[in-house]
């Protein structure tokens, strides 16, 4: 089993992927930002129109639609660098969006740069420097509508060994 399959049967704990919500993204987890699907190639995140995830206008909270867009790119890159050797950090370095209509329910956001995630990592181990790349989460609501597309960039490097 690979480091991406254990990271993947962990995000899909009943349990444990929550728990470490709950520690490390108390925000995310309270807002109800939860993974549904995670693959080699895509993740899958939704985030509800609830009274935590509410902003005046009756909708969802464009921070609230941020953070499940970020997992959703996100959770790609932590499944490529679980338990690498060496160690590999990543960190946001902007993030572009652009919303289209009202998010009133359930929001989807799927990522589908699962391909090009890991093969940035693998260039940053190869080079010894910092590499970036642009990933793209579209958020949809229950009819399939786009409510929101973000564009994240993240920075991969290597870590000293």
């Amino acid at each position: 089993m690979t480091t991406a399959d254990n990271f993947i049967k962990l995000v899909k704990h009943p349990y444990k992927f929550k728990l470490f919500m709950l520690a490390k993204l108390p925000s995310a987890f309270f807002c109800g930002v939860r993974v549904k699907d995670l693959d080699a190639q895509k993740a899958i995140v939704i985030v509800p129109y609830k009274w935590l995830s509410q902003n005046p206008f009756k909708s969802t909270y464009f921070a609230c639609l941020a953070m499940a867009a970020e997992m959703s790119t996100g959770l790609l890159g932590l499944m490529y660098i679980h338990q690498r050797k060496p160690a590999v950090s990543m960190l946001v370095i902007s993030l572009q969006a652009n919303y289209f209509k009202k998010a009133t329910g359930i929001t989807t956001f799927i990522c589908e740069d699962g391909e090009a995630i890991a093969a940035i990592i693998e260039a940053a181990i190869a080079s010894g420097e910092g590499k970036s790349i642009v990933a793209k989460s579209v958020g949809t609501d229950e009819a399939g509508s786009v409510i929101a597309e973000f564009f994240i960039t993240w920075s991969f490097k290597s870590k000293a060994s």
